[in-house]
């Protein structure tokens, strides 16, 4: 009696799981009918998986598609913006003023041209007002960390201070780069964490490093500038075109700044043995076309598109400094400086004033 109880037991149990694994190839054919696949037979359970519909997968590569295709729309919508704002930015545009002269329609905030030589204001508008002026904060930053420095082959550490939200680097964190090095990512790619780490570095520390530069500024007469970082991040560092002018014109004849911000492209090696190339950001030095004798350029989006170069004229002519303040694009600021110039030599030549003989500053009203 016990062995048939027993028997009858596992023949129900056997008849149980045998039942369970129809059931289930049933759910799935089932399923497969309904979505149109063909119907699946009957595997061990071990073997059974779960796959994705057919319907499923062709919604999901027509998803792809779809955002693949904004992609590509997205990137046309803004080559053709891109298109279109240097072909603006290279289309000169001029005035007559109150006087009758033929004078610079300025499509920036702000902008001056400056003869260092004789001190005078060869054009201008709006060179006075103080705006944020980003990364030309960057010849002040240079400016200040050679009053000290001695050996620029000296070898430094890269902290995690340096490259936190950086933007523009370069650098990791640990790298072990020389100053020099340092000075020309700073002044050639405009690199952030160069400017962090060179104020760290300084005899003075970071923050009586940003004091210096405030205190410097004073020195120089330069009245509408101030400091709060050494990088340019920050909007507060503002200054004026007319500032700005005199302070690229003061950094140039550095022999140890103006070398730098006259070159397009430089390459070096970490102690870890890294190559880093760098490229100016500055297109009127990569153009070649124009002797650029200093420049720096800066951009966050309270100041906009900007540029400070100092720049010799052609034909002999002296070096003039040109400031672009709050330009709207990139290459705003590129060609308002080129038109300005333009604008400059031709009036000049008219007026045959460029000649050994006769300054270009007689040409300011």
């Amino acid at each position: 009696m016990n062995l048939f109880v027993g028997s009858h037991l596992n023949l129900m149990q056997l008849l149980k799981v045998g039942a369970s694994r129809l059931a289930l190839v049933a759910g799935v054919s089932l399923f497969a009918a309904n979505v149109g696949a063909a119907p699946v037979t009957a595997a061990p359970t071990a073997q059974i998986g779960i796959t994705a519909a057919p319907g499923t997968a062709r919604a999901s590569t027509a998803s792809r598609r779809a955002a693949a295709t904004a992609r590509t729309r997205a990137k046309a919508v803004k080559a053709r913006a891109a298109s279109k704002a240097l072909a603006e930015a290279k289309l000169p545009h001029y005035r007559v003023d109150e006087h009758g002269d033929v004078v610079p329609d300025l499509r920036a905030a702000a902008a001056i041209i400056y003869d260092p030589a004789s001190g005078k204001v060869l054009w201008e508008e709006n060179s006075q007002d103080e705006r944020s002026i980003a990364s030309i904060t960057k010849v002040m930053t240079a400016v200040v960390f050679l009053e000290s420095a001695t050996d620029l082959d000296q070898e430094v550490q890269i902290v995690r201070a340096d490259t936190l939200a950086a933007s523009t680097t370069f650098l990791r964190t640990n790298d072990r780069v020389r100053l020099t090095d340092l000075l020309h990512l700073l002044l050639i790619p405009s690199d952030n964490a160069a400017a962090r780490a060179l104020a760290r570095v300084s005899p003075l520390g970071y923050d009586k490093f940003i004091a210096r530069m405030n205190q410097k500024a004073k020195d120089l007469g330069l009245d509408h500038t101030s400091y709060a970082d050494t990088s340019g991040l920050s909007s507060d560092n503002v200054s004026s075109a007319y500032d700005m002018a005199r302070l690229i014109s003061y950094a140039a004849e550095d022999d140890r700044i103006g070398p730098v911000m006259r070159t397009p492209e430089y390459t070096f090696r970490t102690g870890a043995g890294r190559i880093i190339t760098v490229r100016s950001t500055n297109q009127i030095l990569r153009a070649g076309d124009v002797e650029v004798r200093g420049g720096k350029t800066g951009f966050i989006a309270k100041a906009g598109y900007c540029l400070a170069t100092l720049l010799k004229l052609p034909q002999g002519g002296p070096s003039l400094a040109v400031v672009v303040l709050g330009a709207s694009s990139n290459p705003g600021r590129f060609w308002e400086t080129r038109h300005l110039l333009d604008w400059l030599t031709e009036r000049t030549n008219l007026m045959s004033l460029i000649t050994p003989a006769v300054p270009v500053a007689a040409i300011a009203k």
